[in-house]
């Protein structure tokens, strides 16, 4: 990778420009650049950045991406839950709490047919979790080392039946 150096307007009103340092990045597969062709889905970064993505647990996620893949330019798709349900491999109930916890948090609109995925409201519901900093708090609320210490605690050779 070579660094770049590119010229910037500054926002700082005293200097004409600044020097800001930049990855060049070359494609590993050159002959497999995609290509938009057809229909197209895209997610905001804002996304990631600001805590959405944070804020959903698994089936909202995947029921979210889904319904961005499928719908079109207006966010609109026509999927009916039984669908859904086969093509995400999730249960009945799942979709039911994973579309209610995306309404509610106001990422889609559904009108019992159809549903709508919508602009990214200015501030996400939920707030991110808290950075765990020390072994307790990894102790107490990593879904992880929770699974960790139980499975520790029934030994190591423990059958998950």
């Amino acid at each position: 990778m070579k660094m770049k150096h590119n010229r910037v307007k500054s926002l700082d009103p005293r200097s004409k420009y600044s020097l800001r340092a930049s990855i060049e990045k070359n494609p590993i597969e050159p002959c497999r650049i995609r290509k938009i062709t057809g229909s197209f889905a895209f997610i905001e970064h804002r996304f990631l950045r600001e805590g959405f993505w944070a804020s959903l647990n698994h089936h909202q996620l995947l029921l979210y991406l889904f319904l961005i893949i499928v719908s079109d330019r207006h966010g609109l798709s026509y999927y009916s839950y039984d669908k859904i349900c086969t093509l995400l491999g999730i249960l009945v109930d799942e979709y039911i709490l994973a579309r209610n916890a995306l309404i509610d948090l106001d990422l889609i609109a559904f009108d019992g047919s159809l549903f709508q995925v919508l602009s990214l409201p200015d501030k996400t519901a939920l707030p991110s979790p808290a950075a765990l900093n020390n072994q307790k708090q990894m102790e107490q609320h990593d879904p992880a080392t929770i699974h960790h210490l139980v499975m520790q605690s029934f030994g190591r050779n423990h059958d998950r039946n």
